[in-house]
């Protein structure tokens, strides 16, 4: 078998795990909703079949890069992957949510093995000069799994039943684990000792994990809340005790020398904007799409993956090219455009046209392909090569540390405008409703009580546009148990207005709902240009994220140590 079939079969071997790992961060949220009817709780519980993985993965990666350097990325891998894979198995069979619960737990630590060995399995495999075409599909398949995740989703909870989302990993799990055996060989970090640093494992684990589950609980405890502050500054302190052990620690896990690159610590920062930035798109206009534009959860998952599409475009581009010229201005643009298709958004309204919003997702994923790629070529082309493992490690924990980051503070946002725009709109309906001189008492009252009911619902959504009539026939069903109980002299004249009262009803509740959509809207709105305004420092990151290369060495590799 030829040396370049051998490398195909390696690389094949490499992103199936990769592809499953970021998969499963994604493909969970459209099944969510019947994960819950299957197994009931609250939606507070089901979210933690989502958080458990991301909590589990953000606080294990540095510690599995570390120890994959140590004691074998191949045989990490393969742990990775046989964990991941029986992990997915018995999720499908789970008999109750705790279960499952579990499982999204133990599938997050496997991840974490996964995700971070991929780069340098990826460098060892193939020569220097191929490193910047193979990191671009290396981006692309990131790109792909992270957008095609709601689609796929909702095609297998939809065509089969959720339980499928985490059987699909199973074929592909088996497959990646005969290639790898059959064709990867054992690489580690020569410079690493054997010596395990528990001091350091434990800082980094606990002190990732204790922010990350702050950061997911910022919801419910608030921003304000001791709760929170305490959590957090706990994370904070023991990130300190970490960095304490490593600068003394004789063979520390992570080398502190990595943070003298100014390219590495660029390349870091905006893989943390740029995972925000992702998962705040995704999770936004996934809610747009399907409570203001009235999407099926398949038809916004297929959406969104046009994100996956302009993604493949542009990383199999800036790839290759970003390894001769530079990273730093393709992740500059790249954020550039993220950021003005986040803010076009901002611009839609409930009656877009689906071609509209094709097109400004499709530019957002151009842009993230031409950051993704380079930045994590970047990362490893400009640190020393034995610390590739590391490295990865490092920018990986950042981009998952920025989604949680991202969505702590967008869904804040987003509530936040929602209470303010919707409140307003349902306060203007409510004294339409109150000064109204053709409703009878009785009717202001219940009209009263089902617009209460309706803002709640919509308080973190839009309202339900065929609301109005399904209100009007539960007052017109009221209003009839009402004339019954009214002595006889006011029956008949009651019956007499009832169908004015009814159009009048009609009309305010029309009026009502196109209040609240509006205020909707216009919520969306003002966190999409919020959001666009987070992404801008990844820009000045981005800038700093690779070598200033001079024309006479454009073809030459950096050097890894230079500032």
């Amino acid at each position: 078998m030829s040396v370049r079939t051998k490398r195909i079969f390696s690389f094949t071997a490499i992103v199936l795990g990769f592809f499953m790992a970021l998969l499963d961060t994604t493909i969970i949220n459209v099944a969510l909703p019947e994960m819950t009817k299957h197994f009931g709780g609250t939606v507070s519980q089901i979210s933690w079949v989502m958080n458990g993985y991301n909590l589990a993965f953000a606080a294990l990666i540095l510690t599995a890069s570390r120890l994959a350097d140590q004691f074998g990325r191949r045989r990490l891998f393969l742990i990775g992957i046989f964990v991941f894979t029986a992990a997915s198995l018995f999720a499908g069979f789970s008999s109750s949510l705790e279960m499952l619960i579990v499982l999204r737990v133990i599938q997050g630590l496997a991840g974490a093995i996964i995700v971070p060995v991929t780069i340098p399995l990826t460098t060892t495999t193939f020569p220097k000069e191929m490193h910047g075409l193979i990191i671009g599909i290396w981006g692309a398949v990131g790109g792909l799994a992270a957008a095609s995740g709601p689609a796929l989703g909702g095609i297998l909870t939809e065509k089969l039943n959720w339980e499928w989302i985490f059987w699909v990993n199973v074929p592909l799990g088996i497959l990646s684990i005969i290639l790898v055996l059959s064709f990867i060989k054992e690489s580690r970090d020569s410079s690493a000792g054997r010596t395990l640093d528990f001091a350091g494992m434990a800082g980094i684990s606990v002190g990732m994990f204790l922010i990350t589950y702050a950061l997911i609980k910022v919801q419910d405890y608030g921003w304000q809340s001791g709760a929170f502050y305490g959590l957090l500054t706990s994370g904070v302190f023991v990130l300190l005790f970490f960095f304490v052990t490593q600068w003394k620690g004789k063979e520390p896990m992570m080398p502190l020398s990595l943070f003298r690159i100014r390219p590495f610590n660029g390349a870091a920062l905006t893989l943390l904007i740029v995972g925000a930035g992702l998962m705040n798109l995704s999770l936004r206009t996934s809610f747009f799409l399907t409570r203001i534009m009235g999407m099926t959860e398949l038809k916004a998952g297929l959406v969104l993956s046009v994100i996956a599409l302009g993604s493949i475009l542009s990383s199999g581009v800036s790839g290759p090219l970003s390894s001769k010229y530079g990273s730093r201005w393709f992740a500059a643009a790249g954020v550039t455009v993220m950021a003005g298709a986040t803010y076009a958004l901002s611009g839609l309204q409930g009656e877009a046209s689906l071609s509209q919003v094709l097109i400004t997702l499709g530019i957002a994923g151009l842009g993230m392909g031409l950051v993704m790629a380079p930045v994590m070529s970047s990362a490893i082309r400009n640190v020393p090569e034995e610390k590739v493992g590391i490295s990865s490690g490092i920018t990986n924990m950042t981009k998952a540390l920025g989604s949680v980051l991202g969505i702590a503070i967008i869904v804040t946002v987003l509530q936040q405008n929602f209470n303010d725009r919707i409140g307003a709109a349902a306060e203007h309906a409510a004294q339409s409703i109150r000064e109204n001189a053709v409703l009878q008492p009785i009717v202001k009252q219940r009209l009263g009580e089902e617009l209460g009911a309706m803002v709640k619902a919509g308080s973190v959504a839009a309202p339900n546009r065929a609301a109005g009539g399904e209100i009007s026939q539960r007052l017109n069903n009221d209003l009839e148990k009402a004339v019954l109980a009214l002595p006889e002299e006011e029956r008949s004249a009651f019956k007499a207005d009832q169908q004015r009262q009814l159009s009048e009803i009609q009309v305010l509740m029309k009026q009502a709902e196109g209040g609240l959509r509006d205020a909707s809207v216009e919520a969306f709105s003002r966190t999409y240009a919020f959001a666009s305004i987070l992404l801008l420092p990844g820009i000045v990151f981005a800038l700093f994220s690779d070598q200033r290369r001079k024309r006479s060495v454009l073809n030459e590799e950096p050097l890894g140590n230079e500032l």
